[in-house]
């Protein structure tokens, strides 16, 4: 369908409402907000379908996920599949000494995960699959940073309690 032909079936209500432009712009404003139900039939009488129906039944999940605005043709979708990646390998170094693990790393990894679980709320359209894999990449960080702070504290504390065991020794 030409782009013109298009535009004009979106602005019928717009030429219909110039036919009612000798009426005040009072009535014509209460006409159009007034206290009727919005299904109700309004003065011309005519109500436009936005989309096209045939009267099929709903659409099947494949062709839902391929249209939908976070569906599997878009970003949105392969962003989240692609970042599960990060989080299956800092799941991957739980079994890693904490003093092999980069502080920075972990560190950035947590906050990447914290900030973008808020945004992606914020964003329009929401996207729960980008939101649960930053909430988990915050999870593995959170994990992480606490074993190397856990590790880098034990490690201070260390040289005290080798000189109290070199102590007894002596003695």
């Amino acid at each position: 369908m030409p782009a013109t032909t298009t535009l004009f079936r979106a602005a019928r209500p717009i030429f219909q409402e110039s036919a009612f432009a000798s009426q005040t712009s009072r009535t014509a404003f209460s006409r159009s907000t007034g206290s009727r139900n919005f299904y109700q039939k309004t003065g011309s009488g005519r109500r436009y379908q936005s989309t096209a129906s045939d009267g099929a039944a709903q659409a099947s999940w494949v062709s839902r996920m391929w249209n939908s605005p976070v569906g599997l043709k878009t970003v949105h979708f392969w962003a989240p599949v692609m970042k599960w990646a990060l989080v299956l390998a800092g799941v991957s170094d739980f079994a890693r000494p904490a003093e092999k693990l980069s502080l920075t790393q972990n560190g950035a990894l947590t906050a990447t995960g914290i900030i973008w679980t808020r945004w992606c709320f914020v964003i329009r359209p929401q996207n729960y699959l980008l939101a649960a894999v930053n909430f988990f990449l915050g999870c593995v960080g959170v994990v992480q940073v606490s074993r190397i702070l856990m590790w880098k504290q034990s490690q201070k504390s260390l040289p005290a309690a080798a000189a109290d065991v070199k102590a007894e020794a002596k003695d």
